[in-house]
């Protein structure tokens, strides 16, 4: 991912499928609770709440909405001191690589109860999910459209999916251009959604250290190839 040359569908799919990653694999392993739509929370906290529960267990999970407001003030702030807007995703990945370390040599190094340790990791996931939240606003032209939300792009897919029934696909260019675009979206995210739940529920939340890896990897490499086209 450079700022000369990039691949909008690589980036939109990359970016779906590290959200669908996270939200499935924090929510999975981290006590149910969603790292990427943490709007998703507050029904997960309703429903525990309804059903008589009254620990903090149910009660933490607000404690995500507040943590994702902070991530996405730091993404405005980072947007504002550096010209290269993808510093924002380097930031994401390190912190999201970061998270799935922390996951993994914790437990071991430490006498922590794996609960505190747990939540821990997911509220600084949910910062990373932020971040890619605030890149999403800041510079929509970079993607498809939103990337950690779906809710939005399956009712333009939809629309557009009528009009291609009702019109036809010849003549219908806007339509099918943009049934394409929604297609590398929803099929990131899903993806992401299927491979974070199977990994999670092998390696719990060291899990997370593959999306981060891979922003990070998507960087540098974007970075080389800028560097030699100089």
């Amino acid at each position: 991912m450079t700022e000369q040359k990039h691949s909008i569908n690589w980036v939109t799919f990359l970016l779906a499928w590290v959200a669908g990653y996270c939200d499935t694999a924090t929510f999975v392993s981290g006590d149910s609770i969603f790292s990427a739509h943490v709007t998703g929370n507050f029904i997960v906290f309703a429903a525990q709440v309804s059903a008589g529960s009254t620990s903090a267990t149910a009660w933490i999970k607000l404690i995500t909405f507040p943590v994702f407001i902070v991530a996405v003030m730091a993404g405005g702030w980072l947007a504002e001191k550096t010209v290269k807007k993808y510093r924002i995703l380097l930031a994401e990945g390190l912190i999201l690589t970061a998270c799935g370390i922390t996951a993994f040599f914790l437990p071991i190094l430490t006498s922590l109860e794996e609960k505190p340790v747990s939540y821990l990791i997911v509220m600084v996931t949910v910062l990373g999910m932020g971040l890619q939240n605030a890149f999403g606003k800041l510079f929509a032209r970079e993607t498809h459209g939103p990337t950690t939300m779906m809710t939005g792009n399956v009712t333009q897919a939809a629309l557009d999916l009528g009009s291609i029934i009702r019109n036809g696909w010849q003549g219908n260019e806007v339509p099918v251009s943009g049934l394409k675009k929604q297609a590398v979206t929803i099929g990131g995210f899903l993806a992401g959604c299927i491979i974070g739940a199977l990994v999670a529920r092998w390696a719990g939340l060291s899990a997370i250290i593959i999306p981060g890896v891979a922003i990070v990897i998507c960087y540098l490499q974007g970075e080389m190839s800028a560097q030699k086209e100089e």
